[in-house]
């Protein structure tokens, strides 16, 4: 086992980084923990190939970027040059990344923590827990874990078939118009992107909704299917997985049955953006602290979701272990100094990620 760290971080996103680059200026020692293969693993996943990124600021936040070096530009640039960008500080800033390397759990007590992976161990005073919350949800629907898609890892896979894309919100719709956008640009593809949503109304913010009214402008190849449900994963005639969604339902036919309209798609045509889930089945196996919502004390979170307990400083029950970032958006539940506890809204931006590390790092540096 290495010498005692001063901390470990899990994951690299802009909260890893941010809490990373300002470990450095503190001169702490650290590691850098990331399950995937390339820096900003979870932005990858998530954002949709040509996805816009810029400095959201929260209104309530009018300080400046907190962390300068991982702020996107003010003009708009696609995810991939966002990604080049850390790319360049983590190198710039000699910033030791063990990739390909799996966070597994956390033994011990303060000040003496022994945080394992699937490849070795590290003792440290501190964890910085900052992987995230894109554990994607399930369509519940046979035969999707091994086939459907949740994000677009290469979009001219796509080129010259039907795709379903299944959700209601910004992820699928940059999904969507990304997807258009490669067939429409394609030559001879008279495939279409169809959009599903369980729902007549679709959910998204203005930004995203610019883009695909360009894209719908343009001749994209878009058809929607409202309250359209996932119902069957089948097994075709030609031995492909299937998956069928239908869209109306006619009256009693007599005898109990019932005339259904409508698709099937193979599911490796399918990606599915129907939203993600945070971790608390990592938190539990961790032993932090998290609280049932009810609705006396919830009024962002979801009637019965379970959210992590953490100080002002965004620390656990556990001294010298930390949550930030997405792994606790869109709320969690803050102790405060009194000792009262009330819901805190936490949206998973990165800004906020960033300044979630900023204020980690204060406490870290006061202790």
């Amino acid at each position: 086992m290495p010498a005692k760290l001063d901390m470990v971080i899990v994951g690299s996103g802009p909260g890893g980084l941010s809490a990373a680059l300002l470990a450095k200026q503190q001169k702490k020692s650290f590691v850098i923990l990331e399950k995937g293969s390339q820096t900003m693993q979870g932005i990858i996943d998530t954002y949709p190939k040509g996805k816009k990124v810029y400095p959201t600021i929260p209104k309530s936040y009018p300080d400046p970027f907190p962390v300068l070096e991982i702020k996107p530009p003010e003009e708009k640039i696609p995810v991939e040059k966002y990604i080049e960008q850390a790319q360049a500080v983590v190198s710039e800033n000699d910033l030791q990344i063990h990739f390909n390397e799996e966070f597994k759990s956390i033994d011990g007590t303060f000040p003496d923590y022994i945080v394992k992976t699937d490849k070795g161990s590290y003792l440290t005073r501190n964890v910085i827990l900052a992987f995230g919350s894109n554990i994607p949800n399930d369509l519940g629907i046979y035969g999707e874990a091994k086939t459907v898609a949740r994000n677009i890892e290469n979009g001219e896979d796509y080129i010259g078939i039907n795709v379903l894309v299944i959700g209601g919100g910004n992820a699928a719709a940059d999904v969507v118009s990304s997807l258009s956008k490669i067939k429409r640009e394609a030559k001879d593809d008279a495939t279409s992107v169809f959009w599903a949503h369980i729902k007549e109304t679709f959910e998204i913010n203005k930004d995203t909704a610019r883009d695909l009214g360009e894209e719908v402008l343009l001749g994209g190849h878009i058809k929607i299917l409202q309250k359209a449900i996932p119902k069957i994963g089948e097994v075709g005639a030609d031995g492909i997985d299937r998956l069928y969604i239908h869209q109306t339902t006619s009256s009693s036919m007599g005898n109990d049955l019932y005339m259904y309209q409508g698709m099937s798609f193979p599911m490796k045509n399918v990606i599915a953006c129907i939203g993600t889930h945070g971790p608390s089945a990592i938190f539990d196996a961790l032993n932090l602290q998290q609280i049932t919502c009810t609705g006396a004390i919830c009024k962002i979170a979801k009637e019965g979701e379970r959210l992590l307990m953490l100080s002002r400083h965004l620390e656990t029950n556990m001294n010298g272990i930390y949550a930030i970032g997405g792994a606790i958006s869109p709320s969690y539940m803050e102790i405060g100094s009194d000792r009262m506890i009330k819901e805190k809204k936490h949206s998973n931006l990165i800004y906020t990620a960033v300044l979630d590390a900023k204020k980690v790092m204060n406490k870290i540096q006061q202790d």
